[in-house]
């Protein structure tokens, strides 16, 4: 038989569509950066249909972190993703570590409202490691695999969570159990195939290349479809427009007995759905597997702010068609009526007051007189203000703090950096809301964990200096939170930062010790280089996570949890001393 596999993951409650810019050949030939709109979960739910009805042998799956990373979440719950994920109805779902971001209750509460009218739509939800506390509300929601028929034939799928970073960086029941995952997963299989089913399919959430290292160490597995590190894979053809996938759409490994197995992504965010066309032996043995990505586009193009010509839109149209790829998709009309209440009142969530500020929180980048002198729309009481001069933006700050914070919550975290530049304007004394928040920061950042010697800290300092002084501008000048020092701008680079002291977790400030590692939480603009913070870049793989926790929701919980907020005392802002280049 053949199975087609559609499949999509780490959609983090992003269910509007977005924009992206890709680079396409206009109607003479020239290479054009051209703006379209890509994603969005209506589009997921029009290409599911459009993919199912022309194979057979279908099966739906999504591979976990349904919640998470925008204003749907904050304001549902959870329940507007769970309506649109039945728009397709899933033949499974896995758990993924951010459905425990509320605790147990919050993935159960998720779980109910996928299951509110079982009559039309009741997807499995799945973790053959997962184990909550017997008689516990969670235990009855969850089971390790199910068993779906396609063809007059049994198909096993097999929910996994990544253990660790579960247990560690979100927020589960210490009751509930998260067992090794290799030995989780072959139990099910020899479950499965003691009953008779010799095709199998891991529902993964621990990343692709985990997936594709666990491979070799199972028996019996035919496909992996992965989700956790939001990874796009497909042709090589992709550079070309802009994009970088990370391995070949399916990716083909060997298992302990070296029999073929196929393991894909489907990138992230309602991007993409992954269709993967799966050919079993009459044992049950994987003989072929293809595929591609469908990344999800709409036909609307711009170049810059002006609509392209009509000429131009069917040259940019013709190659998207002509991809291997790119699928131009129209939301589904029933997807978008269904997600219309939950848009309604994500937009009246921006009007509602998340919290307080009793101080004008200023907005500054850097500290002295010669630089960035009138960023604030507050005016002089800002722009002319000692304290904001001597030591910088309050508003940084806090964001430096609130990111501190949330990292604490979800893994640990010794140390916040925030750049000057990613934080916007400034927050009056008053009343905060939701959609000030999202405006102080507005970009698509994450969080990103990673874990640094002393001495890569320091340097990292010294980047941002020097870039204020040498490169991209004021907007790399660093604050950080649980971290204090004095900078002069007249030394040298690598001199400029002095007297540094850390805040350790009794909230005492001791001296900063350049030989020990600290663990650091930062926006993944700064992470992978931005602002020209290039010791950041440099850091490997190995010792950098990435949370997946949208920054403007961390202000946001910082917001409502600290009202009202103030400007910080002096000791806590990172600079406590400033010298201005002559």
């Amino acid at each position: 038989m053949e199975l087609t596999i559609l499949h999509v993951n780490d959609h983090h409650s992003h269910l509007d569509a977005e924009s992206t810019t890709l680079t396409l050949s206009n109607a003479a030939g020239a290479a054009t950066r051209v703006g379209l709109p890509l994603g969005g979960f209506a589009r997921v739910s029009a290409a599911m249909a459009q993919l199912s009805a022309a194979s057979p042998n279908v099966l739906k799956l999504h591979a976990g972190d349904a919640m998470t990373g925008d204003l749907y979440f904050t304001q549902s719950e959870g329940k507007a993703d769970a309506v649109m994920m039945n728009t397709v109805c899933f033949d499974a779902f896995a758990i993924g570590n951010h459905e425990f971001d509320n605790r147990d209750a919050g993935l159960v509460k998720f779980i109910d409202f996928l299951h509110a009218d079982s009559a039309v739509c009741s997807t499995p939800v799945l973790s053959a490691n997962v184990h909550a506390a017997a008689g516990s509300a969670l235990a009855s929601r969850v089971e390790p695999y199910t068993v779906l028929e396609r063809g007059g034939q049994k198909i096993g799928v097999i929910g996994l969570t990544v253990a660790g970073k579960t247990r560690n960086a979100s927020r589960p029941d210490a009751s509930t159990v998260f067992e090794d995952e290799v030995q989780s997963t072959q139990n099910a299989i020899d479950t499965l195939q003691k009953s008779g089913v010799n095709k199998i399919v891991l529902l993964s959430h621990q990343g692709y290349s985990v997936d594709v290292a666990m491979a070799s160490q199972l028996s019996g597995v035919d496909v992996i479809v992965g989700g956790d590190s939001h990874t796009l894979l497909g042709p090589d053809s992709l550079q070309a427009v802009g994009l970088s996938p990370s391995g070949a759409y399916p990716t083909e490994a060997l298992d302990s007995k070296g029999k073929r197995v196929c393991v894909v992504q489907a990138w992230q965010y309602s991007y993409a759905v992954g269709e993967l066309k799966v050919s079993f032996d009459r044992d049950g043995v994987v003989s072929n597997c293809a595929g591609r990505p469908h990344i999800l586009v709409g036909d609307v193009f711009t170049e810059g702010a002006v609509a392209a010509s009509a000429a131009d839109a069917a040259a940019y149209r013709a190659q998207l068609d002509a991809s291997e790829s790119f699928s131009v998709v129209a939301p589904s009309p029933v997807a978008v009526a269904a997600l219309e209440p939950y848009k309604l009142a994500k937009d009246a969530l921006g009007l509602q007051i998340a919290g307080s500020s009793v101080d004008d929180l200023c907005l500054r980048r850097v500290p002295g007189t010669k630089r960035d002198t009138s960023r604030s729309r507050l005016g002089d009481a800002c722009n002319l203000d000692p304290h904001v001069i001597a030591h910088g933006g309050d508003i940084q700050q806090l964001v430096a703090e609130a990111f501190l914070q949330q990292g604490q919550r979800f893994g640990g975290a010794d140390i916040a950096l925030q750049n000057a530049g990613g934080v916007r304007v400034d927050i009056a004394a008053g009343d905060v809301t939701v959609g000030k928040v999202y405006e102080l920061l507005p970009f698509k950042n994450l969080l990103v964990r990673m874990t640094l010697s002393g001495d890569e800290v320091v340097a990292t300092l010294e980047d941002a200096v020097d870039s204020v002084i040498n490169g991209t501008g004021t907007g790399a000048y660093p604050y950080t939170a649980g971290l204090r020092f004095n900078v002069d701008m007249n030394q040298p680079k690598g001199s400029r930062i002095s007297a540094i002291e850390w805040r350790d977790a009794s909230g005492t400030w001791g001296a900063f010790d350049t030989a020990r590692n600290y663990s650091l939480i930062t926006n993944n603009f700064t992470a992978e280089g931005g602002d020209s913070y290039n010791t950041l870049k440099a850091v490997d793989s190995a010792r950098r996570e990435d949370t997946y926790l949208d920054y403007a929701d961390s202000f946001l919980q910082y917001v409502k949890e600290n009202s009202p907020l103030r400007r910080p005392d002096t000791g806590a802002f990172s600079t406590q001393s400033y010298i201005e280049m002559p």
